[in-house]
């Protein structure tokens, strides 16, 4: 069985997430989905709780259809050289990481893992996403799958 890991904060988990988590899986059986920085929330850059973005991305995969997937919690360590392996030894077995993340990639280099890269969907960024909320701005909740 062909298994990928799919890291990110997810915060939140939105629809270009989605696109990619469906793209991961035309090429894979299994998908696991990596919850990273998952100690952190309730700040401005990371405001939604670990539990939070797994009911988001469980919803998410639900009203899509998707049910080959395991999500796991990543805390940080702040200790980017050895990141990769805490990340692999938090994760049950996978042969490929997608990211978009130039830093994730570096940080798996050396892991013996293939990295394949993805693509924004429709330009969609968490950070917009967030910015939205934080002003108010009702229409950030269209981008994402608030259960």
């Amino acid at each position: 069985m062909k298994t990928a890991l799919f890291i990110g904060r997810f915060q939140p988990f939105h629809k270009g997430h989605l696109k990619a988590v469906e793209k991961i899986l035309t090429e894979n059986d299994h998908i696991i989905i990596a919850i990273g920085s998952s100690q952190i929330h309730s700040t401005e850059k990371n405001p939604f709780t670990v539990k939070e973005r797994q009911e988001i991305i469980k919803h998410a995969l639900k009203t899509a259809k998707i049910k080959n997937y395991t999500i796991i919690e990543v805390p940080d360590i702040n200790d980017p050289p050895n990141w990769a392996a805490h990340v692999i030894a938090l994760s049950p077995e996978f042969q490929t990481i997608y990211s978009g993340s130039k830093i994730t990639k570096e940080c798996f280099k050396n892991s013996g893992k293939k990295i394949k890269t993805l693509s924004r969907y429709n330009n969609l960024s968490a950070t917009q996403i967030r910015e939205k909320r934080n002003n108010n701005d009702i229409t950030w909740k269209d981008s994402t799958f608030l259960p």
